[in-house]
């Protein structure tokens, strides 16, 4: 499972060929650029969708969006994220990608749809809102306070 193509962007699967431009990326949390490519590649397998490489149709790296399976407060729910090279941030990028897996979710039976972004994180907050996830609740995850956007994906709960 692939998102689409956007009017910009492209995807395809993280492989460890990857590492040098993942690097450039800040992901946060601990698992540095080749964890985060393992693990990307573990939910691969597990799951069948994880973070996929975005870039140009060019092919320049622009970062990473994708699924990933999330806990939050004991349930696990499918999470959408991104994370855009810092040059290449603010000029539409994100929204664009995760707008294209938002669909790719809908596409594939994901009945709802998270993003777990830090309050401090106000450029992701605006991402998370251009497609179409409101805020629902505030946790602690990933050792620090959060706040949980959703939307239910199901044909009723699509924005028109």
């Amino acid at each position: 499972m692939l998102p689409a193509p956007t009017p910009r962007l492209r995807f395809r699967e993280m492989t460890e060929g990857d590492l040098a431009a993942i690097a450039t990326l800040e992901t946060g949390g601990s698992r540095g650029p080749e964890g985060w490519i393992e693990w990307t590649v573990r939910n691969y397998d597990q799951y069948g969708f994880g973070l996929w490489v975005i870039e140009t149709h060019a092919g320049d790296f622009v970062g990473d969006c994708g699924l990933t399976m999330q806990d939050v407060e004991g349930d696990q729910l499918v999470e959408v994220g991104w994370h855009v090279r810092t040059p290449l941030r603010r000029k539409g990028y994100a929204s664009e990608a995760a707008g294209s897996v938002r669909a790719a979710a809908r596409d594939a039976g994901v009945s709802h749809l998270i993003a777990i972004i830090r309050p401090s994180n106000i450029a992701s907050q605006r991402v998370a809102t251009n497609i179409g996830l409101t805020l629902e609740r505030e946790v602690h995850a990933h050792g620090g306070p959060a706040l949980v956007f959703g939307a239910d994906l199901t044909a009723q709960g699509e924005p028109t």
